[in-house]
C-alpha cells in the first residue's frame, strides 16, 4: 500500500514514540510505588479481595496511557496492519532491550564501581544493577504476553465498534477498546509473574493488584479522551484533509 511522505513521516513519529514507551514502562515498571505516600495524602485503607493497605503500581503506569492514546491514534489513520506492526515491533524492540539488558549484567564489574554509590546509600552497585535491570524471565514472560494480546484486542475492539458507528463517536472506539483490551494486560501480566512465577501470589491478591491497576487505567483512558480528540484535530490540519480523509477511510477497510 502506497502512502504519502507525509504519511509516511506519521507513522514514523506515532511508531517511534509508541515503541519508546513501551520499553521504557517495561524497565521502570520493576518499581512500586504507594499512591498515597506519592500524593501526600493519609493511606486510604482499601479492602479488596481481602487484601488491605495502600494503593500500590507499577511506574510502568505513567507511561501506559501514552501508548494507550498512540495506539488509538494509529487505529484511526493506518488501521489494523499498522497497530500490529508496531506491536511486534514493540515486542521484538523489548526483549532485544532486555538481551543486552542482561548482557550487561554479566559484565566484569570495575572494583572502584561496585562501592561508588555506598554515601548515597548503595553498597554495592553492581548488585543493585542487576536487581533493578535484571527481572525475572517470568515478569518479562508476563510483560511481553500481557501487552502482545492487549494490543491484538484493543485492534480487534476497536475496529469493531468503527464498523457499527463509522466516523463517529471517536471517544467510544477510543475507550472502549482500551477497557476490553487492559482487561486482558492487567490480569495476564501479573498471573504469568507473580502468580504461577516464583512469588506464587495467591489469587487474591493478583486479583487485587490487577483491578487496582486496571481502575486506573480505565480512569486514565477516560481522562485522555480529549486528547485523541485534539490530536486529531491536530494532525488532520497537518496532512490535509484529503489525505487526512483518505487514510481514515483505507483504516476503516482494513
Amino acid at each position: 500500500m502506497e502512502f504519502s511522505n507525509k504519511a509516511q513521516k506519521l507513522f514514523l513519529i506515532l511508531a517511534a514514540v509508541f515503541v519508546a514507551n513501551a520499553i521504557l514502562a517495561e524497565f521502570i515498571g520493576v518499581k512500586i510505588f504507594a499512591l498515597e505516600d506519592t500524593l501526600g495524602v493519609a493511606p486510604f485503607n482499601w479492602n479488596l479481595y481481602g487484601q488491605t493497605g495502600s494503593l500500590s503500581f507499577t511506574a510502568g503506569t505513567l507511561l501506559w496511557p501514552v501508548v494507550f492514546v498512540m495506539t488509538d491514534v494509529i487505529n484511526e489513520y493506518f488501521g489494523r496492519r499498522g497497530v500490529r506492526l508496531i506491536s511486534w515491533l514493540a515486542v521484538f524492540l523489548i526483549l532485544y532491550a532486555f538481551v543486552f539488558a542482561f548482557a550487561a549484567i554479566a559484565l566484569a564489574p570495575a572494583g572502584w564501581w561496585i562501592t561508588v554509590g555506598q554515601a548515597q546509600g548503595v553498597p554495592d552497585m553492581q548488585a543493585a544493577f542487576a536487581q533493578i535491570f535484571g527481572q525475572g524471565l517470568w515478569t518479562i514472560g508476563g510483560s511481553v504476553t500481557a501487552f502482545l494480546v492487549g494490543q491484538l484486542v484493543d485492534v480487534g475492539v476497536f475496529h469493531a465498534i468503527r464498523k457499527r458507528t463509522g466516523s463517529r463517536h471517536i471517544w467510544l472506539r477510543a475507550t472502549g477498546s482500551t477497557l476490553v483490551s487492559q482487561a486482558f494486560d492487567s490480569l495476564i501480566v501479573l498471573y504469568i509473574a507473580f502468580v504461577i512465577g516464583p512469588q506464587q501470589w495467591p489469587i487474591s491478591l493478583w486479583l487485587a493488584v490487577a483491578t487496582v491497576n486496571y481502575a486506573y487505567k480505565v480512569c486514565a483512558a477516560i481522562a485522555l479522551t480529549p486528547v485523541i480528540y485534539a490530536l486529531r484535530r491536530l494532525l488532520d490540519g497537518w496532512l490535509g484533509q484529503p489525505l487526512a480523509a483518505d487514510l481514515k477511510t483505507r483504516a476503516a477497510a482494513d
